[in-house]
């Protein structure tokens, strides 16, 4: 059976490694290299400088090429210096398309960073095609997809946005992290380009940074290897290795994330401190059945809006101790935090709130304890605020 035919389960703990051929060993060694020797001069064995490449990297690559459907992969140092080498894809005068409610820190590159050097964004309801239409014009190059959205938990018609951009020779690149390419691979309906933060479910267990661009397009890969090179914001020997422990893993972290995620969505919909719930497995997600056919589950992401005040939702987060008080998602442990104060505080207020992303809302990552113990973690929390 070739690698393309195996499931994403055992493609997630095999494709990219081979057992060492000199010594044996199982697991990719951290080649904790600087530099190559070279049996003449340009005469190399695959590998000169390891900002260039690095055999820890590859086999990485390799594995979230596999992961996600595509021919390439390319890992960097975090997240965000992944979506950097996008933008650094366009030039002076391109226009890109992006989501109203996409991840702050994401939000924050493209207008405090690239707006100067003379890129024009449009931040747009996605769900809205329409209103991505009317958005795109001559000159946009990129339009920008996450789906699930952060915090609001949106969910996205990947091919239906990628035709939209392909109708004006754009790309269209899509943030998988929430959903991982275990629930979700956005090559496969039609996208261009696929990032990841490493640091999330890929990685599993809050103890490493990094992120990746996933394409089958071998001409921009090329583009992108290109930057990832020039830059330099490539991660360590020993952040491949971890993430490579925990792709191993990915697929029954996932499961157990989604059916913790699903019964506390439920519970949370139920309860009477609780105005909204937004989880894409809940029947009333307006987004329900796109996500039922796009996604083989619903993710271990939600967020709710509490009736109650801003100081009362400061008091839940602050009160919970199963579910810590964090920055981040993704890892084996339960977090919970208030967008408006921390991921999204770089987006202006009156942004945020048009977008929908209120002063009250709150964001859980569902992590794998035991269901019962999450829910009297929030009970006792929302005791001590109401």
């Amino acid at each position: 059976m070739s690698e393309d035919e195996r499931r994403i389960e055992t493609r997630a703990i095999h494709a990219g490694q081979e057992p060492d051929e000199e010594t044996g060993a199982l697991m990719t060694p951290i080649y904790a290299n600087s530099t190559y020797a070279q049996d003449g001069p340009g005469d190399h064995r695959g590998y000169e400088y390891s900002r260039t490449g690095n055999p820890t990297r590859t086999d990485l690559e390799s594995n979230l090429a596999a992961l996600e459907n595509g021919s390439h992969g390319r890992a960097f140092a975090s997240g965000m210096g992944s979506i950097n080498t996008v933008l650094n894809l366009l030039e002076a005068g391109d226009h890109v398309v992006a989501g109203n409610d996409v991840y702050g820190g994401t939000h924050r590159i493209f207008t405090q960073v690239y707006e100067k050097y003379d890129l024009e964004f449009d931040f747009v309801d996605t769900t809205d095609h329409d209103a991505v239409r009317d958005a795109v014009r001559d000159g946009t190059e990129l339009v920008w997809v996450e789906t699930p959205t952060n915090p609001l938990m949106r969910v996205n018609d990947i091919g239906a946005l990628a035709d939209i951009a392909h109708e004006v020779d754009a790309l269209c690149a899509v943030d998988n992290t929430f959903a991982t390419p275990y629930l979700q691979r956005p090559l496969d309906h039609g996208a261009d380009i696929v990032s990841h933060s490493l640091t999330k479910y890929l990685g599993g267990h809050s103890d490493v940074v990094g992120g990746a661009l996933v394409t089958d397009d071998a001409d921009l890969d090329e583009e992108i290897a290109f930057y990832q090179n020039s830059v330099g914001a490539t991660p360590s020997p020993f952040d491949c290795f971890l993430v490579l422990r925990g792709t191993k893993t990915l697929p029954v972290r996932m499961d157990r994330h989604c059916d913790n995620a699903r019964e506390l969505a439920a519970w949370l919909d139920g309860h009477e401190a609780v105005s909204e719930v937004f989880y894409p497995g809940l029947d009333s997600h307006p987004q329900h059945d796109l996500a039922a056919e796009q996604m083989d589950d619903f993710g271990g992401m939600l967020s709710f809006e509490l009736d109650g005040s801003l100081e009362q939702a400061s008091t839940v987060v602050e009160e919970t101790e199963v579910f810590t008080l964090a920055e981040s998602l993704g890892g084996v442990e339960s977090l919970i935090e208030q967008p408006a104060a921390m991921t999204h505080a770089a987006i202006p207020r009156e942004e945020r709130l048009e977008a929908g992303l209120t002063d009250g809302l709150v964001r859980v990552s569902v992590g794998i304890e035991h269901i019962d113990d999450m829910k009297a973690d929030l009970q006792r929390a929302f005791d001590a605020a109401f």
